[in-house]
């Protein structure tokens, strides 16, 4: 994922801020900061829906003013460096923008919260292929399994192959993942379909699932797809940096790893945590999941909801315990702004 969002980000555009408008006077109290709290606007799923938690909680709970500045991966953890962003509320630390380790070197900034701790990639099916009655490969549980099975994930176009549904061409993932279908020996049994953008991918596997049909892809999790459906993601050797940074330097790999499981951090400016410690002390105690987040994911699909409507579903629909995130008069604030 990691991988992905930075491919992805890294033509954005930086941009003026723009958000939430928060209370007209901070909270002495409780906000430690006379000033708005810059987040990072990354505009993914996942980090969008966390800014906005963050955002939430600090308006209705702290009587903090917020703001998020759109931008790239790299341009925001530049601006995290320089004390022009205060939060990220994403960094993926399998693959840490060399930005934010460059900031984090010089002590300009530092990890502080678990976004969540369990964030995965890999290769999926659909629980209705593997498990259960009337399952057509009950049998397929790994990746190298896939060779005994390309029958049943015929491409239509090349009905002597499989179809593997790789991510998008120009994300390192797709790099990745073509290593891998060589070293576990599928290249020749499968077509290796990239797919045009992430919607693309995403819609292609939806499809299937709706009607029942055989898909095998790349996916990673916390996302929409994986928090709305049951998929099952295909065994692989344990991850090992060694095989992984064998793997990435050959061309033609005889051996593959399985995608590191990633702890998703916040990251914080060091100077705005020395001026607001009340906050840092928040933003330390933040914690989900990725099944938590990609059920949020989920909801926002399904209800065409913004990041900032399923915050508020979230929070007050308890979906996981927040309170222990801040202290009670900021928690309670919050509980009666959720009622309203």
């Amino acid at each position: 994922m990691a991988l992905r969002n930075n491919a992805l980000l890294a033509g954005a555009i930086f941009v003026t801020a723009a958000g939430l408008v928060g209370p007209a006077v901070a909270d002495d109290a409780l906000c430690d900061l006379n000033r708005p709290v810059v987040f990072g606007g990354l505009d993914y799923g996942s980090a969008a829906f966390h800014t906005a938690v963050a955002r939430l909680v600090l308006e209705e709970g702290y009587g903090c003013e917020t703001e998020a500045i759109p931008g790239t991966t790299l341009i925001l953890n530049q601006g995290l460096g320089r004390g022009d962003v205060d939060v990220i509320m994403e960094v993926w630390t399998a693959n840490t923008a060399q930005t934010f380790l460059d900031a984090e070197a010089a002590g300009k900034a530092e990890r502080l919260g678990t976004t969540f701790p369990d964030a995965k990639e890999g290769w999926y099916v659909p629980r209705y292929l593997v498990e259960g009655e009337g399952a057509e490969a009950p049998g397929l549980k790994s990746a190298e399994d896939l060779a005994d099975y390309k029958a049943l994930f015929k491409d239509p176009e090349e009905p002597e192959l499989g179809r593997f549904l790789n991510c998008v061409i120009g994300w390192q993932c797709e790099v990745v993942n073509t290593k891998k279908l060589h070293a576990y020996g599928l290249d020749d049994d499968y077509t290796n379909v990239r797919a045009g953008s992430g919607a693309a991918l995403e819609a292609a596997v939806e499809s299937a699932y709706l009607r029942k049909r055989p898909v095998v892809f790349y996916h990673w999790e916390p996302t929409w797809l994986l928090g709305k459906y049951d998929f099952v993601k295909l065994d692989e050797p344990p991850f090992d940096q060694a095989t992984w940074d064998k793997m990435m330097a050959e061309e033609d790999p005889d051996v593959a790893t399985a995608y590191p499981t990633t702890k998703v951090v916040i990251g914080g400016n060091v100077a705005f945590g020395k001026d607001a410690p009340k906050l840092r002390e928040f933003l330390l105690k933040y914690g989900t999941t990725t099944a938590v987040t990609g059920a949020a994911l989920a909801y926002m699909r399904d209800n065409d909801a913004s990041p900032e409507e399923a915050a508020r579903v979230f929070l007050a629909e308890d979906k996981i315990d927040w309170r222990p995130w801040m202290p009670e008069a900021a928690a309670d604030r919050l509980a009666e702004a959720l009622t309203q």
